[in-house]
């Protein structure tokens, strides 16, 4: 673990004594010393991780990335053109109004707010699957997009393989990548061996996640837009996103109820909310209570103010009803542990190995799959309940 660290962080400050004195650069600079600074030790779990990737460099930097002025977005257009300015027309269903937003190289953008209060339509936006509405948007010409969003594992083809879907990828990108070479890449994605040949329709949610952040990965964005990104990603291929993300040279926009992941992520937070996205001053704590008055505030302006004895014993009802399904997810993890722990013991019986027990060794190989996406899945459930019954609030 230790070995492991000092290689981070011999990486980042390679990058700041390199580039810390270029006025091009200073950005980006500053952002990774901002990243050492909020370095932890990690954790023993993540020490033997079957994932390993990194961002390849962008093929170009350029600054501004993305720019809005007084621009509206919504629903009413699709297909915004990533190219020049683009002066688009009103539409009637606005969501957000009068963005004013600047997106260089080395930003790290965090966008907070409620759900359904637009976040994921400003990120559609500037992924380009919509026009905005009004006002100005400019997009650099030279701007490529990574765009991760749970919808993106619908766009997998389930009869195709991970190095066939790698493969034509490649193909549209105008590369000659060996097969061995997209083989090395998948691997740090834990597609090895025969996995990288069979076909991606009885995948689990987990598997599929990796192989379409893995094809994000390879396309060299310069603009990452990671929308909901550890959804279906177990903790180790959590951290190994997020060691990846500490050395990527582009921009990130990121949407996410993960709070580790925002935090260890982002240099800067955006509140949407209220029709409006602007910048958040304070940390996810600060955001916590604001949601938290906020609620409180809905809540009071719809009910009377004197709360009667009937709403009060709902309340605690509520509360108690939480309460029990936040121990009931504990239960169902620790079992899950204990599972995890008798089959990954015997697959590090080397036993098992021999005497033609191939069979077993698969079959135990694919209930730790199993084992690990259920626990991924609890773990978002319990991880969200715990924080609504401590702090009172809805998820991020």
């Amino acid at each position: 673990m230790h070995s492991r660290q000092q290689r981070q962080i011999a990486h980042l400050m390679s990058f700041i004594n390199r580039f810390k004195a270029q006025a091009t650069k200073a950005t980006q600079a500053q952002s990774r010393i901002k990243q050492l600074e909020r370095m932890t030790l990690v954790e023993a779990v993540h020490a033997d991780s079957e994932f390993s990737f990194e961002f390849p460099e962008p093929q170009r930097l350029p600054s501004p990335l993305v720019r809005f002025d007084e621009a509206a977005v919504g629903y009413g257009a699709v297909g915004a053109p990533l190219g020049a300015t683009v002066a688009a027309k009103a539409a009637p269903t606005r969501i957000l109004e009068h963005l004013k937003l600047l997106i260089a190289p080395g930003e790290r953008i965090g966008l907070l707010g409620p759900n359904g209060a637009g976040k994921s339509t400003l990120v559609r936006t500037l992924a380009g699957e919509l026009a905005p509405l009004a006002g100005t948007a400019t997009f650099s010409p030279h701007l490529k997009v990574g765009y991760f969003a749970q919808h993106q594992l619908e766009q997998l083809d389930p009869k195709a393989s991970p190095i066939l879907h790698f493969k034509r990828l490649d193909h549209e990108m105008g590369g000659r990548a060996t097969e061995q070479e997209l083989r090395t890449f998948l691997g740090g994605f834990n597609f090895r061996g025969d996995r990288v040949f069979e076909a991606v329709e009885p995948f689990s949610g987990g598997e599929k996640a990796r192989l379409a952040l893995a094809l994000v990965v390879y396309q060299r964005p310069n603009l990452l837009l990671l929308d909901e990104p550890t959804n279906h990603l177990d903790l180790d291929m959590r951290h190994a996103l997020e060691t990846a993300l500490l050395g990527y040279a582009g921009a990130v926009v990121l949407v996410s109820h993960d709070r580790h992941l925002i935090s260890s992520t982002c240099d800067s937070l955006l509140l949407v909310a209220d029709g409006a996205c602007k910048p958040f001053e304070g940390d996810l704590d600060d955001y916590a209570r604001w949601l938290n008055d906020r609620d409180k505030t809905t809540t009071g302006a719809q009910k009377p103010a004197a709360a009667s004895q009937k709403d009060k014993r709902k309340a605690a009802a509520g509360d108690r009803a939480l309460k029990a399904r936040v121990e009931k997810l504990d239960t169902q993890l620790n079992k899950l542990h204990v599972q995890l722990t008798t089959i990954e013991g015997k697959l590090a019986d080397p036993a098992l190995y021999a005497n033609g027990r191939s069979e077993e060794a698969a079959k135990l190989e694919r209930d730790q799959r199993e084992l690990r996406q259920q626990v991924a899945t609890i773990e978002e459930e319990w991880l969200a309940a715990a924080d609504r019954l401590e702090a009172g609030v809805a998820d991020l």
